[in-house]
């Protein structure tokens, strides 16, 4: 027979292979999903922050609508093969 654990709502714990588990509408809320990256870092005793970690370039696709319709991209490529 299975016991079922009660947990208060957001109360997670550290395993015995030092692992927690997130609450699913927290990290909704922080629009995080799986495949995130998050840094850890300690902010004094107790406490911990995560932060989603950014590819730089993924937020520079696109910023610069039309620099490829001014630019010449094949005549640069051409050039890498001479």
């Amino acid at each position: 027979m299975a016991t079922e654990v009660k947990r208060r709502p957001g109360v997670t714990r550290v395993s015995r292979k030092h692992q927690v588990t997130l609450p699913v509408d927290v990290l909704r809320a922080a629009g995080l999903g799986p495949g995130d990256e998050l840094r850890v870092t300690a902010d004094g005793r107790g406490r911990l922050v995560l932060t989603a970690v950014r590819d730089p370039l993924e937020e520079l696709i696109g910023s610069a609508p039309g620099l490829s319709a001014v630019t010449d991209l094949e005549t640069l490529r051409n050039e890498w093969e001479r």
